[in-house]
């Protein structure tokens, strides 16, 4: 018994080597090169149109988006579909109002030609909008073009029939969801020509290039789904004159687990030194490119964090040579943005959200609420214009933002009550920053976006939707905004939880 139980142990362990071998970061890497050079042609039928990556794994097939998006794929998970006004990524349908379209690329692991952020997320997003758009038109006997306005749901043939039923009987009730959000649907029907629809193009979809429609004669405005890679089910071994490697099906997601540090940013300004230094040599490579860019950011005053390895237990039983990469553990980083979104200046207040990178460079600010881990040098006229209180997400701490938001909101009232622009920074400018501006506008400003001082604001007051309206208004101008439900659920808690703001001068005192 002992005998049978050691021997699937072994062969579990075998199997899971063997994976971890298939799964290399040369294997990624190599992966995301070959299915960018499918996203690149489709992207250059329709050069007018912006490219856009889902974040975060379409984030890695191009070195030349636009912007990026943030729709979920659990927001499409079958039988579980919502609709979420945290994540509305209006910007996108300004951007295709704007240009006539747009191109979202994504990817997926899970064997299927798309991810169901593609499938159902964005469809549902772009039905919604559709209706929300169509009520604005009729409730104000607009032109002409409101009685043809599509407001139907577009799936792809592979949606059952039932769930596309189950999904539409909630329409109304996500287009009600919406309008209360507090969602600018008068520039969104200003910007739009025509309804938005969803159209889907993966490696197997078939293109005949001599017959190819320009953007601007189809009755709606596009929003091409690309899904970047190839839908197999497993590992394709492939072969070249030089080296042979296994291909990834969305290789680019979870980037946590194979990354070792690198980010998209990173990898496409060395991306030919990664993919011809081969199999043997890429883990190496990797880490020097990455410890380079941290000595870099380090001698800019960036917040360049010391990388801590940890040896890889050694589970194979294949006895091979060790490789000179072996003790590399997959690093968990944060390092170089992928792109730079500047400081974004929240309407008429004066309230900004950023990087922490962006923020040691600022000008146009006079104080700086720095919530990164690691501290900044900044310039600014004296000491109090500075406060650093160091926060993580709710990963790791569950109550890191609620005890510091205290904190935070008296430093805001303090500075803001002096006419002062404030600059609220993290790490990456889209989650513990966005949270603690959240915190400071509820708090500090009236419905209007005017700063009173908190006299409008009521503890007993304060609903899930009164934050929702405001995260809307927040990620109007932080397009990048990524707040994640359990920092969300610190602000709420401590917005319910009794701390008036007329107290908070008094905290600042002790």
């Amino acid at each position: 018994m002992e005998e049978d139980e050691g021997a699937k142990l072994s062969i579990y362990k075998a199997v899971r080597s063997i994976k971890r071998r298939d799964n290399s970061v040369y294997n990624a890497l190599r992966s995301i090169y070959e299915d960018s050079i499918f996203v690149r042609e489709i992207s250059q039928l329709w050069p007018q149109l912006p490219l856009l990556a889902n974040l975060r794994c379409g984030l890695w097939y191009s070195p030349n988006f636009h912007s990026n998006c943030y729709f979920k794929s659990t927001d499409g998970h079958t039988n579980n579909c919502s609709f979420s006004t945290s994540r509305l990524n209006l910007h996108v349908a300004h951007l295709a109002g704007q240009k006539g379209g747009c191109i979202i690329v994504d990817s997926t692991r899970k064997g299927k030609r798309f991810p169901d952020s593609m499938s159902k997320t964005i469809p549902i997003w772009t039905c919604v909008l559709n209706r929300a758009i169509k009520d604005f038109h009729d409730s104000n006997g607009c032109d002409e073009r409101a009685l043809h306005w599509d407001c139907s749901l577009h799936l792809p043939l592979w949606v059952p029939q039932t769930e596309k039923a189950s999904i539409e009987e909630r329409l109304e009730e996500w287009t009600r969801q919406l309008k209360a959000s507090g969602a600018d649907i008068v520039s969104l029907a200003a910007c739009l020509r025509k309804p938005l629809r969803p159209l889907w193009i993966s490696q197997k979809t078939v293109i005949w290039l001599n017959e190819v429609p320009h953007h601007d004669s189809w009755d709606f405005t596009p929003i091409i789904l690309l899904s970047a890679s190839s839908s197999v089910g497993l590992s394709q071994h492939r072969t070249t004159s030089e080296f042979s490697w296994n291909y990834i099906p969305g290789a680019g997601d979870d980037e946590e687990s194979w990354a070792r540090g690198l980010s998209p940013a990173l990898f496409w300004k060395h991306v030919y030194d990664l993919i011809n230094s081969g199999p043997d040599m890429c883990n190496q490579k990797v880490a020097d490119i990455v410890e380079r860019s941290r000595v870099s950011r380090a001698h800019r005053g960036e917040s360049a964090p010391q990388i801590t390895v940890k040896p890889l237990k050694s589970t194979s039983l294949l006895h091979e040579e060790p490789s000179v990469t072996d003790d590399i553990l997959n690093i968990k980083i944060d390092t170089e943005s992928s792109e730079d979104f500047g400081i974004s200046w929240l309407g008429s207040t004066n309230l900004a959200v950023g990087t922490s990178q962006i923020a040691a460079d600022a000008a146009d600010v006079d104080c700086i609420l720095n919530c990164d881990r690691e501290s900044i040098s900044v310039c600014l006229p004296s000491a109090e214009s500075y406060l650093h209180l160091p926060m993580v997400t709710s990963k790791f701490d569950r109550f890191s933002l609620l005890n510091n938001l205290p904190k935070a909101v008296s430093f805001a009232k303090f500075n803001l009550s002096q006419g002062k622009r404030l600059l609220v920074c993290c790490n990456n400018g889209e989650d513990i920053s966005v949270c603690v501006c959240l915190a400071i506008l509820i708090s500090l400003f009236d419905e209007k976006g005017t700063f009173d001082d908190g006299k409008s604001f009521n503890v007993t007051q304060v609903t899930k939707w009164d934050m929702r309206r405001r995260l809307v208004y927040v990620c109007k101008f932080a397009t990048n905004a990524r707040p994640s439900r359990g920092n969300l659920r610190q602000v709420f808690n401590f917005l319910i939880g009794g701390k008036s703001v007329h107290s908070l001068d008094t905290e600042r005192d002790e």
